[in-house]
């Protein structure tokens, strides 16, 4: 009888990825990252493991919604006090921090745990075109239709 293999936590490579959201809707975009901050994309996929790579993500400030979302599309934050709700559309959150638009749509398509806690501190969201992980030296992925997974192998 054949046992599965299954990767330790010590064991487990992390690579860098380049995502460049330009004209990209925000949907395709965080499905991509969260898939390179998941590990779908490796032979060895572990679920319980954190076996995803690091995604630096630029251009933000020019991602796009499809349809109406811009005016329509609700985020909320609390600051913790009495009446402390806030609520922007994405257009006013575009203006402020771009950032975050992206941010949110990734950390809804991680796990709800100590794992998508884990996973959500290797996303690196900048609106403009520079970052500051060339040391790391990211591997650039086209982002359309399912050519990221090939890309990423």
């Amino acid at each position: 009888m054949k046992t599965t293999k299954f990767i330790r936590k010590e064991d487990a490579t992390n690579n860098w990825y380049l995502l460049d959201a330009e004209n990209i809707p925000v949907g395709r975009l965080a499905t991509m990252a969260a898939f390179l901050l998941r590990g779908k994309h490796r032979p060895d996929y572990t679920p319980h493991i954190d076996m995803g790579d690091h995604v630096v993500i630029i251009n933000a400030e020019k991602v796009t919604f499809t349809g109406n979302k811009w005016q329509s599309q609700k985020y909320y934050r609390h600051s913790g006090y009495m009446g402390g709700l806030r609520e922007e559309t994405a257009e006013e959150l575009r203006g402020k921090y771009p950032e975050r638009i992206i941010e949110a749509a990734v950390k809804g398509m991680l796990p709800k745990n100590r794992l998508g806690r884990k996973l959500i501190k290797k996303l690196r969201v900048y609106a403009g075109s520079e970052h500051k992980h060339d040391a790391q030296i990211p591997a650039a992925i086209e982002v359309s239709e399912k050519k990221y997974i090939q890309a990423a192998k």
